[in-house]
Protein backbone atom coordinates (compact mmCIF):
# COMPACT_ATOMS: atom_id res chain seq x y z
CA UNK A 1 0.00 0.00 0.00
CA UNK A 2 1.70 2.81 -0.97
CA UNK A 3 0.70 5.89 1.21
CA UNK A 4 0.88 9.41 1.91
CA UNK A 5 1.87 11.51 4.43
CA UNK A 6 1.18 14.89 4.29
CA UNK A 7 -2.28 14.44 4.73
CA UNK A 8 -2.29 13.74 8.82
CA UNK A 9 -3.60 17.52 9.90
CA UNK A 10 -5.94 18.80 7.23
CA UNK A 11 -9.59 19.31 7.83
CA UNK A 12 -11.82 16.01 8.06
CA UNK A 13 -15.28 15.20 6.81
CA UNK A 14 -16.21 14.31 10.31
CA UNK A 15 -19.51 13.36 8.51
CA UNK A 16 -18.09 10.72 6.24
CA UNK A 17 -15.65 9.64 8.87
CA UNK A 18 -18.76 8.74 11.10
CA UNK A 19 -19.70 6.60 9.00
CA UNK A 20 -17.40 4.69 7.73
CA UNK A 21 -16.09 4.16 11.25
CA UNK A 22 -17.25 1.56 14.03
CA UNK A 23 -18.98 2.35 16.74
CA UNK A 24 -16.83 3.87 19.73
CA UNK A 25 -17.22 0.88 22.04
CA UNK A 26 -15.78 -1.46 18.75
CA UNK A 27 -12.30 0.58 17.73
CA UNK A 28 -10.96 -2.40 16.40
CA UNK A 29 -11.71 -3.58 13.02
CA UNK A 30 -11.74 -7.51 11.96
CA UNK A 31 -8.70 -7.84 9.65
CA UNK A 32 -10.90 -8.08 6.04
CA UNK A 33 -12.90 -4.95 7.52
CA UNK A 34 -9.85 -3.19 7.32
CA UNK A 35 -8.41 -3.78 4.04
CA UNK A 36 -11.69 -2.67 2.68
CA UNK A 37 -11.49 0.83 4.54
CA UNK A 38 -8.08 1.19 3.65
CA UNK A 39 -8.76 0.37 -0.41
CA UNK A 40 -11.83 3.14 0.32
CA UNK A 41 -9.33 5.86 1.59
CA UNK A 42 -7.19 4.90 -1.03
CA UNK A 43 -9.40 5.82 -3.36
CA UNK A 44 -10.23 9.12 -1.67
CA UNK A 45 -7.12 10.34 -0.45
CA UNK A 46 -4.98 13.28 -1.85
CA UNK A 47 -8.24 14.02 -4.19
CA UNK A 48 -10.14 17.71 -4.19
CA UNK A 49 -14.00 17.18 -4.74
CA UNK A 50 -12.83 16.50 -8.77
CA UNK A 51 -10.15 13.63 -9.84
CA UNK A 52 -7.41 15.32 -11.80
CA UNK A 53 -7.58 15.30 -15.46
CA UNK A 54 -6.19 12.30 -16.64
CA UNK A 55 -4.42 11.43 -19.66
CA UNK A 56 -6.50 10.36 -22.42
CA UNK A 57 -7.10 6.71 -23.06
CA UNK A 58 -8.92 3.56 -22.59
CA UNK A 59 -11.17 3.36 -19.61
CA UNK A 60 -9.50 3.34 -16.35
CA UNK A 61 -10.82 2.03 -12.95
CA UNK A 62 -10.35 4.39 -10.18
CA UNK A 63 -6.25 5.85 -9.18
CA UNK A 64 -4.77 4.09 -6.81
CA UNK A 65 -3.69 7.08 -4.38
CA UNK A 66 -1.08 7.50 -1.51
CA UNK A 67 -2.45 6.95 1.86
CA UNK A 68 0.23 7.08 5.46
CA UNK A 69 -0.97 6.86 9.02
CA UNK A 70 0.67 9.15 11.01
CA UNK A 71 -0.20 8.86 14.71
CA UNK A 72 3.12 8.89 16.55
CA UNK A 73 2.96 7.62 20.05
CA UNK A 74 -0.70 7.37 19.73
CA UNK A 75 -2.78 5.19 22.44
CA UNK A 76 -3.39 1.54 20.84
CA UNK A 77 -6.95 2.00 21.42
CA UNK A 78 -6.83 5.35 18.85
CA UNK A 79 -5.59 2.38 16.03
CA UNK A 80 -9.18 2.55 14.14
CA UNK A 81 -9.76 5.83 13.89
CA UNK A 82 -6.19 6.89 13.16
CA UNK A 83 -6.74 5.54 9.28
CA UNK A 84 -9.54 8.08 9.11
CA UNK A 85 -7.01 10.70 9.93
CA UNK A 86 -5.74 11.05 6.31
CA UNK A 87 -9.21 11.50 4.51
CA UNK A 88 -8.78 15.20 4.04
CA UNK A 89 -9.50 15.78 0.12
CA UNK A 90 -8.36 19.80 -0.06
CA UNK A 91 -10.84 22.18 0.80
CA UNK A 92 -13.10 23.12 3.36
CA UNK A 93 -16.73 22.87 3.31
CA UNK A 94 -18.83 24.50 1.12
CA UNK A 95 -15.59 25.78 -0.73
CA UNK A 96 -15.18 25.91 -4.52
CA UNK A 97 -13.41 22.73 -6.48
CA UNK A 98 -9.92 22.88 -7.81
CA UNK A 99 -9.24 21.35 -10.68
CA UNK A 100 -5.49 19.86 -10.33
CA UNK A 101 -3.08 19.60 -12.87
CA UNK A 102 -3.01 16.51 -15.17
CA UNK A 103 -0.91 13.42 -13.98
CA UNK A 104 3.06 12.81 -15.67
CA UNK A 105 4.09 9.53 -15.68
CA UNK A 106 6.07 8.58 -13.07
CA UNK A 107 9.91 8.66 -13.06
CA UNK A 108 11.81 4.99 -13.05
CA UNK A 109 15.30 4.06 -11.58
CA UNK A 110 17.52 1.91 -11.38
CA UNK A 111 17.00 -0.31 -7.98
CA UNK A 112 20.04 0.17 -5.97
CA UNK A 113 20.49 -3.00 -3.18
CA UNK A 114 20.87 -1.44 0.54
CA UNK A 115 23.01 -3.35 3.06
CA UNK A 116 23.21 -3.23 6.90
CA UNK A 117 26.76 -3.38 6.46
CA UNK A 118 26.83 0.51 7.48
CA UNK A 119 23.81 0.67 9.37
CA UNK A 120 25.25 1.02 13.01
CA UNK A 121 27.80 3.74 11.90
CA UNK A 122 25.29 5.87 9.62
CA UNK A 123 22.88 6.24 11.94
CA UNK A 124 25.41 7.17 14.46
CA UNK A 125 26.50 10.23 12.21
CA UNK A 126 23.38 11.51 11.56
CA UNK A 127 22.23 10.92 15.27
CA UNK A 128 25.28 13.01 16.23
CA UNK A 129 24.91 15.55 13.60
CA UNK A 130 21.39 16.17 14.74
CA UNK A 131 22.50 16.70 18.49
CA UNK A 132 25.17 19.07 17.03
CA UNK A 133 22.65 21.04 15.28
CA UNK A 134 20.93 24.03 16.58
CA UNK A 135 16.94 23.78 16.50
CA UNK A 136 15.34 27.55 17.18
CA UNK A 137 12.38 27.14 19.54
CA UNK A 138 8.95 28.94 18.42
CA UNK A 139 8.03 31.27 21.11
CA UNK A 140 4.30 32.55 22.17
CA UNK A 141 2.35 33.37 18.69
CA UNK A 142 5.06 32.29 16.26
CA UNK A 143 4.59 29.34 13.52
CA UNK A 144 6.09 26.56 12.54
CA UNK A 145 6.71 27.14 8.85
CA UNK A 146 7.80 24.45 6.63
CA UNK A 147 8.26 24.57 2.28
CA UNK A 148 8.57 21.00 0.83
CA UNK A 149 8.10 20.29 -3.05
CA UNK A 150 6.50 17.32 -3.08
CA UNK A 151 4.65 14.56 -5.89
CA UNK A 152 2.92 11.95 -5.39
CA UNK A 153 0.74 8.84 -7.15
CA UNK A 154 -1.89 7.92 -9.01
CA UNK A 155 -2.58 4.42 -10.53
CA UNK A 156 -5.06 3.55 -13.11
CA UNK A 157 -6.09 0.54 -14.20
CA UNK A 158 -7.30 -0.27 -17.90
CA UNK A 159 -10.17 -2.29 -17.37
CA UNK A 160 -10.15 -3.25 -20.99
CA UNK A 161 -6.47 -4.66 -21.61
CA UNK A 162 -6.25 -5.38 -18.21
CA UNK A 163 -2.77 -3.20 -18.26
CA UNK A 164 -2.03 -0.34 -15.34
CA UNK A 165 0.12 2.86 -15.74
CA UNK A 166 1.86 4.59 -13.23
CA UNK A 167 0.96 8.28 -12.92
CA UNK A 168 2.55 10.56 -10.71
CA UNK A 169 1.57 14.33 -9.47
CA UNK A 170 3.46 17.03 -11.43
CA UNK A 171 6.42 18.20 -8.48
CA UNK A 172 4.78 21.12 -6.70
CA UNK A 173 5.69 22.96 -4.24
CA UNK A 174 3.36 22.58 -0.32
CA UNK A 175 3.66 25.43 2.64
CA UNK A 176 2.72 24.81 6.28
CA UNK A 177 2.36 26.60 9.13
CA UNK A 178 1.52 25.38 12.35
CA UNK A 179 1.22 26.78 16.10
CA UNK A 180 3.54 25.13 18.41
CA UNK A 181 0.07 23.76 19.92
CA UNK A 182 -1.62 22.60 16.82
CA UNK A 183 -4.31 24.97 17.52
CA UNK A 184 -3.65 27.17 14.53
CA UNK A 185 -2.29 26.48 11.10
CA UNK A 186 -2.77 27.38 7.50
CA UNK A 187 -1.54 24.87 3.90
CA UNK A 188 -0.80 26.03 0.69
CA UNK A 189 -0.67 23.60 -1.85
CA UNK A 190 -1.35 25.56 -5.11
CA UNK A 191 -3.29 23.32 -7.93
CA UNK A 192 -4.67 21.42 -4.68
CA UNK A 193 -6.55 23.69 -2.53
CA UNK A 194 -8.56 26.83 -3.15
CA UNK A 195 -6.25 29.41 -4.25
CA UNK A 196 -4.55 30.79 -1.20
CA UNK A 197 -4.70 27.70 0.67
CA UNK A 198 -6.81 26.52 3.49
CA UNK A 199 -7.19 26.99 7.49
CA UNK A 200 -5.76 24.39 9.74
CA UNK A 201 -7.06 25.86 12.64
CA UNK A 202 -8.61 23.13 15.40
CA UNK A 203 -9.99 23.55 18.67
CA UNK A 204 -8.73 20.30 19.21
CA UNK A 205 -5.97 19.76 17.89
CA UNK A 206 -4.43 15.79 18.16
CA UNK A 207 -1.15 16.66 20.77
CA UNK A 208 1.44 14.04 19.80
CA UNK A 209 1.84 16.25 16.03
CA UNK A 210 2.79 18.98 17.67
CA UNK A 211 6.13 20.84 18.72
CA UNK A 212 4.73 21.57 22.04
CA UNK A 213 4.20 17.79 22.47
CA UNK A 214 7.09 16.63 20.81
CA UNK A 215 9.56 19.12 23.01
CA UNK A 216 8.19 17.08 26.13
CA UNK A 217 9.18 14.29 24.79
CA UNK A 218 12.27 11.50 26.87
CA UNK A 219 15.18 11.54 24.42
CA UNK A 220 15.76 7.92 25.06
CA UNK A 221 16.19 5.73 22.14
CA UNK A 222 14.75 2.51 23.41
CA UNK A 223 11.71 3.83 25.61
CA UNK A 224 11.02 5.89 21.96
CA UNK A 225 10.69 2.77 19.97
CA UNK A 226 8.66 1.41 22.26
CA UNK A 227 6.32 4.07 22.58
CA UNK A 228 6.25 3.97 18.54
CA UNK A 229 5.63 -0.04 18.89
CA UNK A 230 2.61 0.59 21.34
CA UNK A 231 1.08 2.05 18.33
CA UNK A 232 0.85 -0.90 16.09
CA UNK A 233 -2.05 -3.21 15.27
CA UNK A 234 -3.34 -5.74 12.92
CA UNK A 235 -1.89 -8.46 10.86
CA UNK A 236 0.57 -5.61 9.25
CA UNK A 237 4.13 -5.77 9.39
CA UNK A 238 4.93 -4.22 13.09
CA UNK A 239 8.42 -3.60 11.95
CA UNK A 240 7.00 -1.46 8.38
CA UNK A 241 4.58 0.11 11.03
CA UNK A 242 6.83 1.89 13.61
CA UNK A 243 9.35 2.75 10.81
CA UNK A 244 6.54 4.81 8.94
CA UNK A 245 5.58 6.58 11.88
CA UNK A 246 9.02 7.82 12.81
CA UNK A 247 9.09 9.13 9.37
CA UNK A 248 5.75 10.81 9.43
CA UNK A 249 6.83 13.09 12.16
CA UNK A 250 10.52 13.67 10.57
CA UNK A 251 9.05 15.11 7.29
CA UNK A 252 6.70 18.44 8.17
CA UNK A 253 7.78 19.17 11.56
CA UNK A 254 10.13 20.82 13.54
CA UNK A 255 11.61 18.09 16.15
CA UNK A 256 13.96 19.22 18.64
CA UNK A 257 17.61 18.17 18.26
CA UNK A 258 17.63 16.10 21.20
CA UNK A 259 14.81 13.77 20.22
CA UNK A 260 15.34 13.77 16.67
CA UNK A 261 19.16 12.26 17.20
CA UNK A 262 16.87 10.02 19.81
CA UNK A 263 14.50 9.13 16.80
CA UNK A 264 16.85 8.16 14.21
CA UNK A 265 18.68 6.19 16.67
CA UNK A 266 15.51 3.99 17.66
CA UNK A 267 14.87 3.54 13.72
CA UNK A 268 18.33 1.70 13.72
CA UNK A 269 16.95 -0.46 15.98
CA UNK A 270 13.88 -1.59 13.83
CA UNK A 271 14.55 -4.80 11.94
CA UNK A 272 14.70 -4.37 8.22
CA UNK A 273 16.25 -1.13 7.92
CA UNK A 274 18.92 -0.63 5.67
CA UNK A 275 21.44 1.94 3.96
CA UNK A 276 20.72 2.83 0.59
CA UNK A 277 24.35 4.19 -0.25
CA UNK A 278 22.39 7.00 -3.57
CA UNK A 279 19.14 8.05 -3.40
CA UNK A 280 17.65 11.29 -4.97
CA UNK A 281 15.66 13.62 -3.48
CA UNK A 282 12.63 15.67 -5.28
CA UNK A 283 15.10 17.86 -5.89
CA UNK A 284 17.41 15.78 -7.56
CA UNK A 285 19.85 15.91 -4.66
CA UNK A 286 22.48 12.69 -3.78
CA UNK A 287 22.27 11.64 -0.35
CA UNK A 288 22.43 8.58 1.85
CA UNK A 289 19.30 6.97 2.87
CA UNK A 290 18.09 4.77 6.16
CA UNK A 291 15.44 3.08 3.89
CA UNK A 292 13.20 -0.12 4.66
CA UNK A 293 10.91 -2.27 2.53
CA UNK A 294 7.49 -2.66 3.33
CA UNK A 295 7.07 -7.02 2.40
CA UNK A 296 3.64 -6.22 1.96
CA UNK A 297 3.68 -4.00 -1.18
CA UNK A 298 7.17 -3.86 -2.23
CA UNK A 299 7.75 -0.55 -1.89
CA UNK A 300 10.94 1.07 0.02
CA UNK A 301 10.14 3.72 1.74
CA UNK A 302 13.88 6.06 1.58
CA UNK A 303 14.48 8.81 4.36
CA UNK A 304 17.68 10.69 2.27
CA UNK A 305 20.41 12.88 3.96
CA UNK A 306 23.03 15.25 3.10
CA UNK A 307 26.17 12.93 2.94
CA UNK A 308 28.47 15.57 4.28
CA UNK A 309 26.90 16.96 6.72
CA UNK A 310 23.88 14.51 7.88
CA UNK A 311 20.83 17.16 7.36
CA UNK A 312 17.62 15.39 6.37
CA UNK A 313 16.72 16.48 2.66
CA UNK A 314 13.30 14.90 1.82
CA UNK A 315 12.27 11.13 1.21
CA UNK A 316 11.43 8.76 -1.71
CA UNK A 317 9.16 5.65 -2.32
CA UNK A 318 10.45 3.12 -5.21
CA UNK A 319 8.53 0.02 -6.10
CA UNK A 320 11.22 -3.11 -5.50
CA UNK A 321 9.23 -5.95 -6.59
CA UNK A 322 6.04 -5.47 -8.98
CA UNK A 323 2.73 -5.09 -6.27
CA UNK A 324 -0.55 -4.07 -8.11
CA UNK A 325 0.79 -3.33 -11.41
CA UNK A 326 3.63 -0.79 -10.34
CA UNK A 327 6.67 -2.04 -11.96
CA UNK A 328 9.95 -2.43 -10.17
CA UNK A 329 12.34 0.78 -10.23
CA UNK A 330 8.90 3.02 -10.41
CA UNK A 331 9.41 5.96 -7.70
CA UNK A 332 5.82 6.69 -6.44
CA UNK A 333 6.85 9.35 -4.13
CA UNK A 334 9.28 12.16 -3.80
CA UNK A 335 9.58 15.04 -1.55
CA UNK A 336 11.90 17.29 -0.76
CA UNK A 337 12.35 20.23 2.04
CA UNK A 338 12.97 23.62 0.87
CA UNK A 339 12.84 25.37 3.99
CA UNK A 340 12.27 24.91 7.93
CA UNK A 341 11.86 27.79 9.77
CA UNK A 342 10.49 30.00 12.52
CA UNK A 343 8.28 33.06 11.55
CA UNK A 344 5.79 35.30 13.30
CA UNK A 345 2.60 34.82 11.76
CA UNK A 346 0.12 32.44 10.03
CA UNK A 347 0.83 33.20 6.15
CA UNK A 348 4.54 35.05 7.04
CA UNK A 349 7.76 33.43 4.62
CA UNK A 350 10.96 33.43 6.51
CA UNK A 351 12.81 36.97 5.81
CA UNK A 352 16.14 38.17 6.82
CA UNK A 353 16.83 37.80 10.39
CA UNK A 354 14.68 34.78 11.01
CA UNK A 355 15.16 31.29 12.06
CA UNK A 356 15.75 28.99 9.90
CA UNK A 357 16.90 25.10 10.52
Amino acid sequence: MIRNPWRHDEPLDRAELARLLPAPADPRLAADRQDLLEEYLMSEIHQPDHAPAAPAGPPASPARRPLRRAVLFATPVAAAAALAVVVSVGGSPGASTVAAPELVKAPVVQIEEGSTAQLASTVREIAAAATARTTPQPGPGQYIYIKSRVSFMSTRHNVDTGESTTWVQPLHDREVWKSPDGTKGWLDEPGYQDKGGITLDNNEPREQQTYKWLAARPTDPDALLKSVYATVSGDRDHDQQAFNEIGSVIREQLVPSALAAALYEAVGRIPGVVVVEHAQDASGRDGIALARLDPRTGERSEWIFDRENHQYLGSRGVQVREFDGVKPGTVVERTTIVTRAIVDAKNQRPGAGQATV
